[in-house]
């Protein structure tokens, strides 16, 4: 049962990336979209006080039905001329790779990412700034047909007949160039909270994504976010967000908090705990932990499926680990921005 199960999972996604001319690909994402900012809105980028910053995550989607959707990231940006924009102004650098395997590596995904971003102080003291960034992306797709099983091999017997698909070597991967663009407003009353809401736009060329010479085009995803995070005692401060995504007729909806504890009560060198919950909205429920400390910070989540994919899901929804390093300026009285604190 369970092989069956696994291989007409498969068969689904043969039907739903190669066959349907409507189809649209499914997009690297995560729930930990906190601790992916070049995944979630180009406008992140150099968005941090620190020099560099560098950041990895791992997802594994629904391990249970043919490991359906792997992915991991790595991305590093870097704020520029500092000593020649205003004073609380910044300009942010990115690269990103992403790694994306679909169906136990049946569709392989790599995209190389470069992203700029620009973050204007709209006041005096720099509380409230409006950013706006701009990434181009090369992505490349790639078939490996040797486990896929396709609906004229299905009988009585489950997926042991033949396939009369056939495809040649220019059918199984796809190149084209993606371009997207975000917005991202941050505003601060006392410079120990924030406020911030922004939005992202995908696949503004709609690039065309076909492996057999069709004319399918990546539909836009279209994004929008949002959250705070306020101190709400002397060691402890409350991070709350969500963020929204539509493509084609495909949509998600998560939100959730997390309380952070200061465990050595230092306020310039603090290590803290993070420990919270995020739902998504009729799929998943998604504790979340995390410590950070001298510029690291990890962090751990697991969805909890409770859609009707439980059964074959046996609510195991993935699993998620991400690290983010954070260079601190060796300059104590470098200028600091309001940023928004994931």
């Amino acid at each position: 049962m369970h092989y069956l199960r696994s291989n007409l999972f498969l068969f689904i996604l043969t039907i739903v990336f190669i066959n349907c001319e409507n189809a649209f690909s499914q997009n690297p994402h995560f729930s930990q979209y906190f601790s992916s900012p070049l995944t979630l809105n180009p406008a992140y980028t150099g968005k941090f006080n620190g020099p560099f910053r560098l950041t990895a995550n791992q997802k594994n989607q629904w391990p249970s039905i043919n490991n359906a959707f792997t992915t991991s990231t790595v991305s590093y940006d870097f704020s520029i001329l500092n000593n020649q924009i205003g004073y609380y102004d910044t300009w942010g650098v990115g690269i990103l790779a992403v790694n994306d395997k679909t169906g136990n590596n049946f569709i392989k995904n790599n995209y190389y990412s470069i992203s700029t971003a620009y973050s204007k102080a709209l006041d005096e003291d720099g509380r409230s700034q409006i950013t706006l960034g701009f990434q181009g992306t090369i992505a490349q797709k790639r078939l490996d047909l040797t486990g896929a099983d396709f609906a004229d091999e299905l009988n009585a017997d489950g997926f042991t007949g033949s396939t009369m698909e056939v495809f040649g070597p220019n059918q199984s991967m796809v190149k084209y160039l993606d371009l997207n663009v975000g917005i991202l407003y941050a505003i601060s009353t006392n410079d120990e909270n924030s406020f911030y809401i922004g939005g992202s736009f995908y696949h503004v060329n709609k690039p065309k994504e076909s492996f057999q010479g069709g004319n399918n085009f990546l539909n836009p995803r279209i994004t929008l976010h949002g959250g705070t995070y306020l101190p709400i005692g002397l060691y402890s401060s409350l991070h709350a967000s969500f963020i929204y995504q539509n493509q084609a007729n495909a949509s998600e909806l998560l939100g959730g908090a997390t309380l952070s504890f200061n465990l050595n009560h230092n306020y310039e060198f603090p290590t803290e705990l993070y420990t919270g919950v995020w739902y998504r909205m009729g799929d998943a429920v998604i504790p979340y932990v995390g410590i950070e400390t001298k510029g690291i910070r990890i962090g751990f989540s697991y969805d909890i499926n409770v859609s009707s994919l439980k059964p074959a899901s046996l609510s195991r929804g993935g699993s998620e680990v991400s690290i983010i390093y954070t260079a601190a300026f060796k300059d104590p009285f470098k200028k600091k921005i309001n940023c928004p604190k994931y």
